[in-house]
C-alpha cells in the first residue's frame, strides 16, 4: 500500500504543476493594469509604474512564473492581494476556504445521509413503488438547479424554522449550524440524486452476487447480508462518486454562496475576478484546484483499501 500511495503521490506532481501553468497564463492574460487597478485612475504613470515594476509584472511571463513556483511551493506564499491594500492572499483565502470547507462537509453530511439511504433502499425494494418514487425525486433532484432551491428555501422553508436567510456568523457552534443549514441542504440535496442513482446501481449488482445467495440461504437475516455483506464491495464504486462530490461540492458552492451571501472561497474568488485582482484570483482557483487534486487522490487511494485488487494491478 506504501509504494501504491507514493506512486500516486509523484503522479500528481506533473498535474498540479500544469494546473499552476494554466491557471496562470490564463490569469496573466486578464485585461487590465495591476498598477492602475491598485493605485487608482488619477495615479500618475510614474506611481503605475512603480508598483508594477515592485511586483514584478513588468518582467516576463517565464520569470513570473518561475518567481511565483519557487514562492508557491517553498513558502506556500500566494502574494499580496492587488486590491485589498496590505493583505495577503493567504490571509483573505484562509478566511474563505474554512467558510466553504464547513459548508462542503455539512452538504456532504446531508449527501450520504440521503444518497446512500435512498439508493439502498429502492435497490433493497427493487421495482417496487418505493423505488419508483426514490428515483424520480432522484432524477428531479439531478435536474433542479441549486440556486433555484436555494431561492425556494429562502422563501418558504426560513420562516417555518426561523433559520436566518444569508449571511454567516461563526460566533458559536449552534450560529454556524443555523446560518449553513439551508445552504447545506441545498448543495446536499443536489449532491444526494447522483450518490443515490449510483448506489442503486451498485447495490442492485452486489445483490445478485452467488455470495449473496450463500449468505440468505445460511439463514442470515436481511440486514445483515444488506449492511455488512453487501454494503462492503458496493461501497467501491460509491466512495469514488462520493469523493469525486465533495470535491465538487467544495469548488462548485460559487452559487450557494453567492444566493446565501456566504464570505466562502467561492464568492471571493468571484469578487476577486469583478475587481481583476490577479494575485487573488490566480491563488483561489489554486486553491481549488489543489483540493480537487488532493480529494481525487484520496479516492484513489481509499479505492484501492477497499479492494486490494486495484493496487496489486497497479503495482
Amino acid at each position: 500500500m506504501l509504494s501504491f500511495t507514493l506512486r500516486r503521490l509523484l503522479e500528481a506532481i506533473p498535474v498540479i504543476l500544469l494546473v499552476t501553468l494554466i491557471v496562470f497564463l490564463l490569469n496573466a492574460a486578464i485585461p487590465g493594469n495591476p498598477g492602475r487597478i491598485r493605485m487608482g485612475q488619477r495615479a500618475e504613470p510614474a506611481q503605475v509604474d512603480a508598483y508594477n515594476e515592485s511586483r514584478g509584472y513588468n518582467d516576463a511571463l517565464p520569470v513570473q512564473y518561475g518567481r511565483y513556483l519557487w514562492r508557491l511551493f517553498t513558502r506556500f506564499d500566494l502574494g499580496e492581494s492587488d486590491v485589498k491594500a496590505g493583505k495577503s492572499v493567504n490571509e483573505i483565502l484562509g478566511e474563505a476556504f474554512f467558510v466553504t470547507l464547513r459548508l462542503a462537509f455539512l452538504s456532504m453530511i446531508v449527501a450520504l445521509f440521503v444518497g446512500i439511504g435512498a439508493g439502498v433502499l429502492s435497490a433493497v425494494h427493487s421495482r417496487t413503488v418505493i423505488d419508483y418514487v426514490s428515483m424520480l425525486v432522484a432524477i428531479i433532484g439531478v435536474s433542479m438547479p441549486v440556486f433555484w432551491l436555494g431561492i425556494l428555501m429562502i422563501i418558504y422553508v426560513a420562516p417555518i424554522f426561523d433559520l436566518p436567510r444569508t449571511g454567516f456568523n461563526d460566533e458559536n457552534w449552534a450560529t454556524m449550524l443555523t446560518s449553513l443549514a439551508m445552504p447545506a441542504t441545498a448543495l446536499g440535496l443536489l449532491s444526494s440524486a447522483t450518490i443515490a442513482r449510483l448506489s442503486r446501481s451498485a447495490m442492485l449488482d452486489v445483490l445478485t452476487q452467488d455470495y449473496i445467495r450463500t449468505a440468505r440461504s445460511k439463514g442470515l437475516s436481511e440486514s445483515v447480508v444488506v449492511l455488512k455483506h453487501a454494503m462492503r464491495n458496493a461501497a467501491i464504486p460509491i466512495v469514488t462518486v462520493v469523493g469525486n462530490s465533495f470535491g465538487y461540492l467544495l469548488v462548485g458552492a460559487v452559487l450557494t454562496e453567492t444566493v446565501f451571501a456566504l464570505p466562502g472561497l467561492g464568492r471571493e474568488v468571484v469578487e476577486a475576478i469583478k475587481q481583476r485582482d490577479r494575485e487573488l484570483v490566480t491563488g483561489g482557483i489554486l486553491l481549488m484546484s489543489f483540493v480537487f487534486v488532493g480529494v481525487n487522490l484520496l479516492v484513489d487511494l481509499s479505492y484501492a483499501w477497499f479492494d486490494p485488487r486495484v493496487r496489486d494491478d497497479r503495482n
